[in-house]
C-alpha cells in the first residue's frame, strides 16, 4: 500500500502526523539500508522524500515528545527560528534579522481503516513571520484566519481544520487541509531546505477547503480525487474546482506522482481566475544514500475577460546524499518561467501595458547549495547558500513594486540558517 498510513514526512515528528505533503500523505518511501539505518526509529525529518538519504535515521537518541501518543491521538509541533542576508519574496522576506518563522501546533487523531471504520481529524495552529503567507489570503477579507496579524511580519495562521475516515482502502477528508500539489510543502518540517522554491511559493496552493477521497488502488498504486472552494480561502466559497491525481511506485526505486487542480481557482475580489494547474513528481533513488528528485509544474489560467492571468513552467531538480547519520547534503536548482502575457505576475493592474514592450518572458534560475546538520533526533540546522539569476524585464517589476530580488536587481547570492525543534 503506498498511502502511509502513519507517515512523518510532510509535518511533525512522530508516526501519527501526516499533513498532507506530496510524499508525506501518499508515498511510502523505498526500503534502502544506509549503514546504521536499518534499524534506527524516524528522525526528525521522518520518511522525507524516502531513505537515507533525507534523514530516515534517529541521531542522539530517539525523539521526544511532549504529550507522546495514546490510542491515535497525539499533540505536537516544532519551532523554527532562522536568519538570511538578502531578502526573497518566499517567506524568507525579512533579511538580516533574527525571526521566528513558524511556532508550530498540532492536534490528531490518526485513522486506521485495517481493521474496519475509522474516524479522526487534525488541527494545525502556526504563529511567526510565515502566517501571513500561510492564512486564506485567496480572499481578501477578514474571513477565516486572513487577517490574524502581529504587525507587518508576524501573524497567526490555521492552516488546517480536518475530519477524516477511513474504511479499508478508501480514505476521505472534509474540511481544510494541505494541498496534495507539487513537492515542497509549507510546514518546515517536510522540507530539506530552508528556503523555498519560486515554483512552490507563485505557481501552487498551499492550502483548500473541500473534500479529498483517496483510494488504494493497489500495493503500488493510490488515486485521489476531490472537489475543493478554489485555493488558500477558508470555509467559504473561493472557487469551484477539481482536485485529483495518482501516485505510483513504478519499481521499488522509482515513485512518480501526478497531481491536478482545474476550474475556477479564485474569486479574488471578482477575479474570478480559473484555469489549469498540474504537477508532476519523480523520486528516484539513485542507490543506498543518493536520490534525485525532478518535478515539473504547468500553471495556466485566465480572467473573466479570457485575458492570460498566469501562465508559468517550472522544472525543479534535487539532488540528496546523507554524509553520515548527522550530516545530509543536498542541492536543488530550479528553472521557472512566467510567459510574457501573465498580466498576474507583469502587474498591469497597477500600469499601463502599453507603457512597456512585452516581448520577453521572464525566466528565473536558482541554485541552492545546503546540509542538514542533526546533533539530536529532536534538532537539527540547515545552512545554505543560494544563488538566483533573473532574466526578463526585471526593470518594469521594479516600477509596479513587483519586485523578485532586493533592489529589483537581476542576480543575488543569499546565505542564510535556520534551526527547528521539535516537540
Amino acid at each position: 500500500m503506498i498511502r502511509a498510513a502513519v507517515a512523518a514526512a510532510a509535518i511533525g515528528l512522530t508516526p501519527t502526523a501526516n499533513a498532507g505533503g506530496i510524499l508525506g500523505d501518499y508515498i511510502e518511501p523505498a526500503a534502502v539500508e544506509c549503514g546504521p539505518c536499518d534499524d534506527a526509529t524516524s528522525g526528525i525529518f521522518g520518511d522525507v522524500g524516502g531513505g537515507c538519504g533525507l534523514g530516515g535515521c534517529a541521531t542522539g537518541g530517539d525523539p521526544y515528545t511532549l504529550f507522546g501518543e495514546y490510542c491515535g491521538y497525539s499533540i505536537g509541533g516544532w519551532v523554527q527560528t532562522g536568519w538570511h542576508d538578502d531578502g526573497l519574496p518566499l517567506f524568507n522576506s525579512r533579511p538580516n534579522e533574527y525571526q521566528l518563522h513558524q511556532a508550530w501546533v498540532y492536534a490528531e487523531k490518526a485513522v486506521d481503516g485495517s481493521c474496519g471504520f475509522s474516524l479522526g481529524g487534525r488541527a494545525d495552529y502556526l504563529y511567526g513571520t510565515d502566517s501571513q503567507d500561510t492564512q486564506a489570503f485567496g480572499i481578501d477579507n477578514t474571513h477565516w484566519d486572513n487577517q490574524w496579524d502581529n504587525g507587518p511580519d508576524y501573524g497567526h495562521a490555521l492552516p488546517q481544520l480536518y475530519l477524516e475516515a477511513e474504511y479499508g482502502d478508501w480514505n476521505a477528508k472534509v474540511g481544510k487541509f494541505f494541498t496534495i500539489i507539487g513537492y515542497e510543502v509549507v510546514p518546515a518540517t517536510g522540507n530539506f531546505f530552508y528556503s523555498h522554491a519560486w515554483t512552490m511559493y507563485n505557481s501552487e496552493p498551499f492550502t483548500h477547503t473541500g473534500a479529498l477521497l483517496t483510494y488504494n488502488f493497489s500495493d503500488d498504486i493510490d488515486v485521489f480525487g476531490g472537489y475543493v472552494f478554489g485555493w488558500d480561502s477558508g470555509f467559504e466559497d473561493n472557487g469551484d474546482a477539481v482536485l485529483g491525481g495518482a501516485a505510483v511506485q513504478l519499481t521499488d526505486d522509482i515513485e512518480v506522482i501526478n497531481n491536478f487542480v482545474a476550474g475556477r481557482f479564485a474569486d479574488n475580489s471578482g477575479g474570478n481566475e480559473r484555469g489549469v494547474m498540474n504537477s508532476l513528481v519523480a523520486i528516484v533513488q539513485l542507490n543506498e544514500c543518493w536520490q534525485y528528485v525532478i518535478q515539473n509544474d504547468i500553471l495556466d489560467t485566465e480572467g473573466p475577460d479570457g485575458s492570460t492571468a498566469r501562465e508559468t513552467f517550472g522544472v525543479n531538480q534535487y539532488l540528496f546524499r546523507e554524509v553520515n547519520d548527522f550530516v545530509s547534503i543536498g542541492a536543488r536548482f530550479e528553472w521557472w518561467n512566467v510567459e510574457e502575457a501573465s498580466v498576474g505576475f507583469h502587474g498591469a493592474d497597477a500600469l499601463s501595458v502599453d507603457a512597456f514592450d512585452f516581448n520577453d518572458d521572464i525566466d528565473i534560475y536558482q541554485l541552492t547549495l545546503g546540509a542538514n546538520v542533526r546533533p539530536h533526533a529532536n534538532v537539527v540546522f540547515r545552512p545554505e547558500i543560494r544563488a538566483d539569476w533573473l532574466f526578463g524585464r526585471d526593470e518594469f517589476f521594479a516600477a509596479s513594486d513587483n519586485v523578485f530580488l532586493d533592489d529589483a536587481d537581476g542576480y543575488q547570492i543569499t546565505i542564510g540558517i535556520d534551526s527547528i525543534v521539535t516537540y
